[in-house]
């Protein structure tokens, strides 16, 4: 952590972040911002990703689903590892590196892309020589080892949706990932289905396409924003640096991604591809609340590194407990919303995904259980790195064994595909609730402040919830979809706006929550 600048510390008149002081206003007022951008991104990318899989699971059928599902474990986790960390690591060094020198920032971040396209050629090569790995259940097409084409333009739209977000701008982010590469790859899919040359590998060509167009939407936002570098010298020496100190932020943000991941890839190994497309159509419904969750990141990230560069440990403590009660009690209830009617939501898909009904409900539950660790994890990638990271691999460790006995144990007594994806999913929902129990103790401890981010509401507005999604599964199922759902979200949310969200809570549903004053993360 970088030391304390005198004068600058949490006691200090006016420093920002100081509990009381303008600088926690204008704190809280960055992160309700960012979480009420988020938040309505959160519901156009649920809204997006739905003409997607009734395109994949209607025309492409679960085994081409299957296929293309465990061909992005390989590709998203490389691409990550390439983006080096820069989602949360870029916030600390353009802050520790640059100051008040927009140039210098410009510069920062241009090391960071030339470094990311370096590895991304490396790594994408690479595949091309050995594809075996990414296909495990084989290929749709020969057109699909072109996944290896997103790679790349992966890695380097998080460089430039961290930066944007090093300026405060969630607003990219939320149209990039919410709005054209859900849409993009909906209408792409449905276009190379119909075309006969391409309908094999349409479902890896959508994918490919709609990466390069959330790439095209952060480049423009971003040259806006940061423009061209000027008098940029890359330095040889520097950028190894920088990957060397960016490593355990590349492994905690690996792992954590992987804990998404891995459960398809080991079910990639040890089951059919239908069973693969059906929970990978469940873990798409899912992962729309874990969305919503890292969504806050960027945002987050500046507002704590600014504190750690004064030292404010107090207010960083806060920051994790309120953001943390942000997101789970909006995760609790989406999970609530999509889970009570299960049936009816995976039935969308056609009658041989409501198999997965349990994996999706298991699912929910493991990204709520999954908000603590992450939120933790956000300040614990700065001060406490390679305890972090060792912990993120012991997670990451248990998960795996865990769903291969879980799949295992399903096969040996004859069980069906619904079953082996359930165990799959129990084995995510152990291994991350594990993480959330570790990792918040552990900040607890460093911090010397509670972080938790549980409050008793939570009960009574799930109770309520629940009984009023049973009544609804008694509707027909177009109406339990279209009236019990709303019906679910409607009383969650009642119960805990009255019961759970205090005055600071509610500021996350307001405008204008502090004085117009430049919140610039330098200091």
């Amino acid at each position: 952590m970088t030391p304390i600048a005198p004068g600058t510390g949490p006691g200090t008149p006016g420093a920002p972040g100081t509990p009381g002081k303008p600088g926690n206003a204008e704190d809280l007022a960055a992160l309700a911002k960012g979480g009420r951008t988020n938040t309505m991104g959160f519901a156009v990318r649920m809204i997006a990703r739905i003409p997607f899989l009734i395109i994949a699971t209607r025309l492409y059928g679960a085994e081409a689903l299957g296929r293309f599902a465990s061909a992005l474990v390989l590709i998203e986790i490389i691409a990550l590892i390439c983006s080096l960390g820069e989602k949360r690591g870029l916030a600390q060094r353009l802050s520790e590196g640059a100051g008040d020198d927009r140039g210098a920032e410009t510069n920062l971040v241009y090391d960071g892309i030339l470094l990311a396209l370096g590895y991304s050629a490396l790594a994408a090569l690479l595949l091309l020589a050995f594809p075996e790995p990414m296909f495990p259940n084989g290929m749709n097409g020969p057109k699909d080892i072109w996944l290896v084409a997103a790679i790349p333009a992966f890695a380097v739209t998080e460089i430039l949706l961290a930066a944007q977000a090093y300026r405060y701008d969630i607003a990219t982010m939320v149209r990039a990932r919410a709005v054209v590469e859900p849409w993009t790859i909906s209408i792409a899919a449905g276009v190379f289905f119909f075309i006969p040359a391409t309908r094999d590998s349409g479902l890896a060509l959508a994918f490919i396409t709609s990466i390069y167009a959330g790439l095209l939407t952060a480049l423009w936002s971003f040259l806006r924003t940061y423009g061209l570098p000027k008098n940029w010298k890359p330095q040889g020496r520097a950028i190894l640096a920088m990957s060397s100190r960016a490593f355990p932020i590349i492994g905690a943000d690996a792992i954590e991604r992987g804990t998404r991941l891995l459960d398809v890839f080991i079910l990639g190994i040890f089951a059919p591809p239908q069973v693969v497309g059906i929970y990978y159509a469940a873990q798409q419904i899912a992962s729309l609340p874990q969305k919503l969750k890292t969504s806050f990141e960027p945002i987050l990230s500046p507002v704590i590194t600014r504190n750690l560069r004064i030292g404010n440990m107090g207010a960083i403590a806060a920051q994790v407990r309120q953001v943390g009660f942000w997101i789970i009690g909006v995760q609790l209830g989406i999970a609530l919303s999509l889970g009570v009617p299960g049936e009816a939501v995976m039935g969308v898909w056609g009658p041989d995904y409501v198999a997965g009904t349990a994996a999706l409900v298991l699912l929910l539950a493991a990204e709520v259980a999954a908000s603590m660790a992450v939120v933790s994890e956000s300040v614990l990638v700065y001060i406490a790195r390679k305890r972090n990271l060792a912990i993120s691999v012991g997670i990451i460790a248990l998960q795996a064994v865990m769903t291969v006995l879980l799949i295992e144990a399903a096969q040996e007594y004859g069980l069906g595909p619904g079953y082996q994806a359930a165990g799959a999913a129990g084995a995510l929902l152990i291994a991350l609730t594990m993480s959330s129990l570790i990792k918040a103790l552990l900040l607890k401890r460093l911090l010397k402040a509670p972080v938790s981010n549980w409050r008793w509401a939570l009960v009574p507005a799930a109770a309520a919830a629940v009984v009023v999604g049973y009544a609804g599964t008694l509707l027909p199922e177009w109406a339990e979809l279209l009236l019990g759902i709303p019906a679910v979200l409607g009383t969650y949310a009642w119960i805990i706006w009255k019961r759970g969200f205090g005055d600071d809570d509610k500021v996350l549903f307001r405008k204008n929550v502090a004085p117009a004053t430049d919140v610039s993360p330098s200091v």
